[in-house]
């Protein structure tokens, strides 16, 4: 249920390739600060997110928004071929865009899963934009148990009715999103990718999340993402939790969020 005092509204933002689906949730009153935008998982969507941007909103007294990738949700289908270098191709290629038709200046940015190698992207790129950077499960690099993970997930969404379930949120795009999820992680030419050299250019303030118990990436993950980082970064493991923290333990994340961003302009 979203709190009364929040207010959700829907827009779409134009690109040469396609619409992208945008939904913010605003507080009543005066706002804290600047908005913070959420950037998905490789199956996820702005409806995925379920009550998280709110119960952010309403904690941070923060615009939170949030956005389909082109190809996900109830944006536009993504026409051609999945690049290999999707995860720094979306800082570079849309954005800009989405940037642009929401108005945002200057934003705090937060990434589940491989929206987390996505934001350490956009903050190197847009150093005097992104006020802080959190990222929640992101991945680093290919490890071997990132890639055994989504090798046994392949194997169980050959059952039609795993499909379906995707399909509530992506329609007829549903196929294409897990294909684009496990073909390109699998990818022989995807094995070299690494957020390793693009980390040093992030020097805002960055808090890195990550379940104790992750599936999809050891802890070596956020020890990288913390380390090599070029501006003051805390990494936070939780215990007991696994790759989506704020779903398994959405008041704990919700806190720690609003706890790091809460002197953030």
């Amino acid at each position: 249920m979203i709190n009364a005092d929040i207010s959700v509204s829907d827009a779409w933002v134009k690109h040469p390739q396609g619409k992208l689906f945008t939904r913010t949730w605003t507080p009543a009153g005066e706002l804290a600060g600047v908005p913070i935008l959420l950037f998905h998982d490789s199956l996820g969507s702005v409806e995925l997110w379920r009550g998280f941007p709110a119960a952010l909103s309403a904690a941070t007294r923060r615009k939170v928004m949030v956005y389909d990738r082109l190809g996900f949700g109830k944006s536009d289908v993504y026409a051609g071929a999945f690049p290999l270098e999707f995860i720094a191709d979306e800082a570079t290629t849309f954005v800009p865009a989405l940037l642009e038709g929401l108005g945002l200046k200057r934003f705090i940015a937060l990434g589940h899963s491989v929206g987390g190698g996505m934001i350490v992207n956009v903050a190197a790129l847009y150093p005097g934009a992104v006020v802080a950077l959190i990222t929640e499960a992101a991945q680093a690099f290919p490890e071997d148990q990132t890639l055994k993970s989504i090798t046994e997930a392949k194997e169980q969404f050959r059952d039609d009715a795993q499909v379906a379930r995707l399909a509530k949120y992506h329609g007829d795009k549903a196929r294409w999103v897990l294909n684009a999820w496990t073909d390109t992680w699998l990818h022989p030419g995807f094995a070299t990718w690494s957020l390793e050299g693009v980390l040093p250019r992030v020097t805002c303030p960055t808090l890195v999340i990550h379940g104790e118990h992750d599936e999809y990436g050891s802890l070596r993950h956020p020890e990288m993402i913390g380390e090599r980082s070029g501006g003051p970064a805390q990494v936070e493991i939780i215990a007991g939790a696994y790759h989506v923290p704020h779903r398994e333990k959405p008041e704990l994340i919700v806190q720690m969020v609003a706890d790091f961003v809460r002197d953030m302009e």
